[in-house]
């Protein structure tokens, strides 16, 4: 398992975790809810836990 963090726009950590999300290796098993950055509104993070799909 992979313990990763997603860090910048709204946009763009939706853009990446639906990217992930339809990739036939990796299997999703928990995203956090998304974080404000401390002294910024434009940049959030986001934590996920990720595994390679067993075949």
């Amino acid at each position: 398992m992979l313990k990763i963090r997603l860090q910048g726009t709204l946009r763009d950590i939706r853009w990446f975790r639906k990217l992930i999300e339809q990739h036939e290796e990796i299997e999703v098993l928990r995203t956090s809810e998304p974080f404000a950055n401390k002294g910024t509104n434009k940049y959030f993070r986001v934590y996920s836990e990720i595994e390679k799909k067993e075949r």
